[in-house]
């Protein structure tokens, strides 16, 4: 077993919750029950003092917390996925995953994944919690992120995470026409009915994105999208809330939409496009150990490029008819 020892500031926008929930959020691949474990022996402190599990924060208190880890799993090394590693030292590895690669396994994709091709490539990964996956990207969602390798990559960066010093920029071709930038501030939670999708709830978690319309077309726009925070699904729950669905994003209300007389050409693209067009094109952060400034930037992939050229040549042959 491993001893897991790390110190927080509790982000303001926890106000309000348990702290064992908290943690739950900041101390990536620890478990709710282990963190309440490590509670009742008295080894978790916020400003010094021993709390109770049901200790509500307030926002900037400082918190220490050790204990034993649990094993990690035994993961399944992969050697032949399909990923490019844009940088990589000792204490991370920065990804661009492409669409359709899974990031993290789970029920029904216990092999093949990003974490298992990374291990395949890192051993020392399968002794982290998450094999150090510090935030995911959807199946279908093809781009950057970083991947912790030493234990103080983890924990540094899963606090920026928190503190949303990561900066992370998506570009997506919606449904729709964004006329200016939108702030989107909107909680997010699981759905009541479909609980593999998120929706927008008022006892949802805070949840903002930035949308910046890029360029427009006929009945589309291409639009960089900004997050403040990390929920699952948070672009395409917002983007569906602002009734500007992403293209190919059907479990969030894309419907195929087309202008009046489109081209054959574009009308065949749409119907054929197989997955959201959302794509993580921009990643900046500080390195947690060397202090540097980082930044990343991913080559469009070439099926949403290819709709963007379609979009194009349609609305110049529109704006001649």
């Amino acid at each position: 077993m491993e001893l897991f020892k790390s110190k927080y500031k509790i982000p303001s926008e926890y106000e309000g919750e348990r702290i064992d929930k908290v943690l739950a959020k900041l101390c990536v691949g620890v478990s709710r029950s282990q963190i309440s474990a490590w509670i009742q022996s008295s080894t978790v402190f916020v400003n010094n003092s021993v709390v109770k599990a049901s200790y509500r924060v307030k926002g900037g208190e400082l918190v220490a917390v050790g204990g034993m880890l649990n094993p990690t799993p035994n993961w399944t090394v992969t050697a032949d996925v399909d990923y490019k590693i844009l940088f990589e030292d000792e204490h991370l590895i920065v990804v661009d995953k492409p669409a359709g690669l899974v990031t993290h396994p789970g029920k029904g994709n216990e092999r093949g994944t990003l974490v298992n091709g990374l291990i395949g490539h890192r051993t020392e990964l399968a002794n982290l919690p998450r094999a150090g996956i510090v935030h995911r990207l959807d199946k279908y969602t093809s781009g950057l992120l970083v991947v912790a390798v030493s234990r103080t990559a983890l924990n540094e960066l899963t606090l920026a995470i928190s503190k949303h010093e990561i900066s992370r920029r998506y570009v997506a071709i919606v449904e729709g026409i964004l006329e200016h930038n939108v702030r989107v501030d909107l909680p997010i939670g699981r759905h009541v009915t479909q609980r593999t999708l998120r929706q927008v709830r008022n006892d949802g978690r805070p949840a903002v994105t930035d949308f910046q319309p890029i360029e427009r077309y006929c009945k589309h726009t291409l639009v960089e999208a900004k997050l403040h925070t990390g929920r699952t699904h948070q672009i395409r729950v917002h983007a569906q809330a602002l009734s500007i669905p992403i293209v190919g994003d059907v479990a969030y209300g894309a419907r195929g939409l087309l202008p009046k007389l489109p081209s054959v050409e574009l009308s065949k693209t749409v119907k054929a496009f197989g997955r959201q067009a959302l794509h993580a094109k921009r990643l900046q952060f500080r390195h947690p150990v060397t202090q540097k400034d980082m930044k990343f930037v991913s080559q469009t992939p070439t099926d949403i490029q290819e709709l963007i050229y379609v979009l194009q040549r349609d609305a110049k042959t529109s704006s001649r008819a």
